[in-house]
Order: C-alpha cells, then sequence, then structure tokens
C-alpha cells in the first residue's frame, strides 16, 4: 500500500470520531511514521501527551499533544486494504481515547486493546 493511501485512511478514521468527540481534540496532532520505535517494533500507534484528565491551570502554552501511526507495523499484521481499514480504525480510536485518559484496561474491555 502507498504512503499517500495510508495517509488518506488515517484521515478517514479521524473523520469517523463522533463530532462531539472530534470538538475536544484540542492541541493534538497526527503523525504518521513508517516505523515504530526500536524497542517496541511492533507497535501500531503511540500517545504522547497530556491527557485532558491530567491537565490542570499549568497546561497553557504546551506544545501539541502528538499521536503516531506506525504505517509499517500496521501493514505487516494486515492481509487486505479492508484489514488495514479496519486496523487504523481501531488503532486511531485506541490513541485518541488516551487523549481523553482512557487506560490500555478499559480500551481492552471496549474491544479496542
Amino acid at each position: 500500500m502507498s504512503e499517500e493511501r495510508f495517509e488518506e485512511l488515517c484521515v478517514l478514521a479521524l473523520d469517523q470520531v463522533p463530532p462531539q468527540l472530534a470538538e475536544l481534540l484540542d492541541n493534538v496532532v497526527l503523525f504518521i511514521e513508517d516505523d515504530a520505535p526500536e524497542d517496541d517494533p511492533h507497535l501500531l500507534g503511540l500517545y504522547d501527551g497530556v491527557p485532558l484528565t491530567e491537565r490542570d491551570s499549568h497546561y497553557g502554552g504546551a506544545l501539541p499533544d502528538r499521536i503516531t501511526i506506525f504505517r509499517r507495523p500496521l501493514l505487516g499484521i494486515c492481509e487486505t486494504e479492508e484489514d488495514v481499514v479496519e486496523e487504523v480504525r481501531i488503532t486511531v480510536v485506541h490513541e485518541i481515547a488516551h487523549f481523553f485518559g482512557i487506560d490500555d484496561a478499559r480500551l481492552h474491555e471496549l474491544g479496542y486493546a
């Protein structure tokens, strides 16, 4: 799959976030990188920032939080484009959930782990 098509699928996944949640995504940016970090090469996505549940009055002026989607590991677990669409959607939702302060245990209960 081309880098451009993968990016389109990430944008599509973001577009499918319910509007009432998307409006709350403040000071967060989405990145796509080819490879996961060397210490966790199978990682599909990563949220790096301060979740909304932990922000206080000292948060102002912070650099944007980052959601990074790792293209090669995601493609490595998929056999079809339909698989990629579903895995990208799950990964984007998973990382957005971390932005909202939802931890991995709860995401697992919800089917997003």
